[in-house]
């Protein structure tokens, strides 16, 4: 590659200006959800026993009956096709982190020599992709092709250009999950199941518990012509070298400060095609490091927040090429600066309205919210191995314990406020919580302000923190599917849920009244949680040692992360909540060694090209022009005069040169690592092998390439420099 095209994409990118973008003329109250067959859309469009029959679907997760899915194909195909559209797919999240369609058009022959548009409800509620080219663990084999894709009508179908895009499930021909989607609706059902059972001890009425979701999506932007020239973004969404530019994100002037003419196009342009398609965008600002956004919507029912975020980060890559960037997703795209997370802010809210994380204004509804929160953490502490593998990735590994990032442990976060709450209840005498004779029961307490949820401080380094009436499960990387976490997560909190009912019940069988049976076992469960409570700095060297002594897996190494999935604790877990079967487990975690050691060594073997077909050779000449200077130098001058002129490219001359031999040698290595490694059969030992010998040669080689960058003469280096792709917008 020569420094020419870096000089020339760098030119390219400084005269780059804004892609300007027309706003609508309706306010985004009016073109929300314009297309998206929502409610009002069936409404117009479905006969009424239809439509009826989809609401009770919708709302009440009733069966779908196929005697009405032609009425509603009908429907939907007519209302598609007054917006243009001519094909339609199944479009399914595999377990490749992304999504998958297949388009196919309306177009059937009439028996007449001609063609009609037709699309029947066999078609909307069932396809048959091939299930052989999707990662499976195992479960398919190459000449065992028959899987399925079926309607999720929980999450509405929508229309995406010329298509129209029906979100469904992605099953095996033997049953089993092939995607995120099946397991979440298990884990989000069992979860309802649970937390309905518990919340009715408290209230009643209520007939059904929602888990719901916010995410808050980081990015970078960076100028597509720089992106090109740079063949380790291509190829691996993140930069495998390059030194840090003098400024940097030091300064802290770039956080929520004011967002350039080109990056506000392009979120305008991305905030109206979104809620265009129902996603209920609210937040966009500048994040910590230079060139690195971010953006949020008003949560949601966690099925839906999790599909819509699939979309958007689609949509995202999409516009951003209109505009002129690339939009890098990866957890840590440029080494030394913040990385890229998506937050998962989670609640569990019923179908009167209570939010069951938020403290109320009477004794009842604050021994609710102990309750929730309580078995919540105890979720968290029982399978902390398990949440940590549900956010762990090769790239999301770079990102966590370093600039901001919460640490590869978990921990949560509480505050003062609760803290002390909790300390309260469990020391408390348990005689004084109790009114003589009466149903109700009294919390010797001091009252909680209205402005409670605003009194908890922010911990930037905790993985799953209280912020007041929900838990943020900061640990999920910018790239991630939000359902491996949420499902994880659900499926915890529901197995914890059942077990505090069935003490509570036991309890209550043996005579105790229900508000006594509920604080003992919420007291007892609060001496048990205090392992996973953490209020303090999680990247300090204390905590990891504390972490420790806890009891906390602190492992590190993204491969044997994974092995939680397949602890007795988790397969009992994800089987008792009816979620995943150990085979599933198995075959996820073949998967997800399969793919760590291949995002590894495709990084190694662009690292190795980069090192030795563009930096060496660059260098080389670099070199050379040196040698050639000192020569002439000697021809020209006296030895003595000669020499102390040279003396410093001299040193120039010997730095590079061991830099360059400690470069070749190392990248030699890192090859023979490979081929060691990839003779190893299992899965999970060839991860091993590529996290413990090639890995850490890449961290090793890319020290001297970056020493090379501020030697080497700036017109003759070939790579965009982290101070062009940071700081040209």
């Amino acid at each position: 590659m020569s420094s020419k095209l870096r000089l020339s994409v760098v030119d390219e990118a400084f005269k780059r200006g804004p892609v300007y973008v027309k706003a609508p003329s309706e306010r985004p109250s009016e073109y929300f959800g314009k297309f998206v067959f929502n409610k009002k859309k069936m409404y117009e469009y479905l006969p009424t026993e239809a439509y009826n029959k989809m609401c009770d679907v919708i709302d009440n997760g009733a069966p779908l009956d196929r005697s009405v899915a032609d009425a509603v194909a009908e429907g939907m195909k007519q209302w598609a096709i007054s917006l243009g559209v001519t094909h339609y797919t199944h479009w399914f999240q595999p377990l490749t982190e992304g999504t998958a369609e297949k388009h196919d058009g309306f177009v059937e022959h009439d028996g007449k020599g001609g063609m009609i548009e037709k699309f029947t409800g066999k078609l909307l509620i069932q396809q048959e992709p091939d299930a052989s080219s999707f990662p499976s663990g195992g479960i398919r084999s190459t000449f065992e092709a028959r899987g399925y894709t079926a309607w999720d009508p929980t999450s509405p179908v929508f229309v995406l250009g010329d298509t129209l895009m029906i979100p469904t499930v992605f099953i095996a021909y033997t049953g089993e999950a092939l995607d995120y989607k099946v397991p979440l609706k298990k884990a989000l059902l069992a979860v309802d199941k649970a937390a309905t059972a518990v919340a009715r001890y408290f209230n009643p009425e209520v007939r059904k518990v929602v888990s719901n979701l916010g995410w808050e999506q980081e990015y970078f932007l960076v100028d597509e012509a720089l992106y090109a020239a740079r063949p380790d973004m291509v190829m691996t969404g993140r930069t495998l070298m390059g030194h840090d530019s003098a400024k940097n994100q030091q300064m802290d002037d770039h956080y929520f400060g004011s967002i350039p003419s080109r990056v506000e196009e392009f979120m305008k342009d991305i905030e109206i095609q979104a809620l265009e398609l129902g996603i209920p965008c609210k937040t966009r600002h500048n994040e910590v490091a230079p060139n690195q956004f971010e953006l949020a919507p008003i949560f949601e029912e966690t099925n839906l927040a999790v599909d819509h975020n699939m979309l958007m980060m689609s949509l995202m890559k999409r516009v951003a090429r209109k505009h002129g960037f690339r939009c890098l997703l990866h957890e840590k795209p440029f080494k030394g600066i913040n990385g890229s997370g998506k937050h998962n802010n989670w609640s569990l809210s019923t179908d009167t309205g209570i939010l069951l994380h938020a403290p109320g204004k009477t004794p009842m509804d604050n021994l609710r919210f102990v309750t929730f929160t309580v078995e919540t953490l105890k979720a968290v502490l029982d399978h902390n191995g398990l949440l940590k593998a549900s956010i762990m990735s090769a790239s999301n590994a770079h990102r966590l314990g370093a600039n901001e990032a919460p640490p590869a442990i978990i921990s949560s976060f509480l505050g003062k406020n609760v803290t002390e709450l909790l300390d309260i209840v469990e020391s408390a005498d348990l005689d004084s919580f109790l009114v003589e004779g009466k149903t109700s029961f009294k919390l010797d307490l001091p009252s909680i302000p209205e402005l409670f949820i605003d009194n908890t401080d922010r911990n930037r380094t905790s993985p799953f923190a209280f912020t007041g009436n929900r838990f943020e499960f900061r640990a999920v990387g910018s790239e991630a599917n939000c359902a491996s976490a949420m499902l994880t997560l659900n499926a915890a909190v529901a197995e914890a849920l059942n077990s505090f009912k069935s003490r509570v019940d036991a309890l209550i069988a043996a005579g105790e009244k229900k508000e006594a049976a509920i604080i003992k076992v919420v007291r007892e469960d609060i001496g048990y949680i205090k392992p996973i409570i953490f209020n303090g700095n999680g990247y300090g060297e204390e905590w990891k040692q504390e972490a420790v002594r806890r009891g906390l897996d602190c492992e590190t190494s993204a491969p044997k992360i994974f092995d939680n999935y397949l602890s007795e604790s988790s397969i009992r877990m994800f089987e008792s909540t009816h979620v995943l079967s150990r085979h599933e487990l198995e075959a996820r975690n073949e998967i997800k060694w399969e793919t760590y050691t291949k995002k590894i060594q495709i990084e190694s073997r662009i690292f190795g090209d980069l090192c030795l077909n563009h930096i060496i050779p660059v260098v080389t000449r670099y070199q050379s022009m040196l040698i050639d200077n000192v020569h002439k130098v000697k021809d020209i001058f006296p030895a003595d005069k000669a020499e102390a002129i040279s003396k410093e490219n001299i040193i120039i001359i010997e730095k590079i040169s061991k830099h360059e031999s400690y470069i070749i040698e190392k990248v030699d290595a890192m090859i023979e690592a490979r081929k060691v490694a990839n003779k190893i059969a299992s899965e999970r030992e060839k991860a091993i092998a590529y996290h413990d010998t090639v890995a850490p040669l890449m961290e090793d080689i890319r020290y001297h390439v970056d020493k090379l960058e501020t030697i080497v003469d700036d017109e003759a280096w070939p790579l965009p420099k982290y101070r062009e792709l940071l700081f040209i917008r």
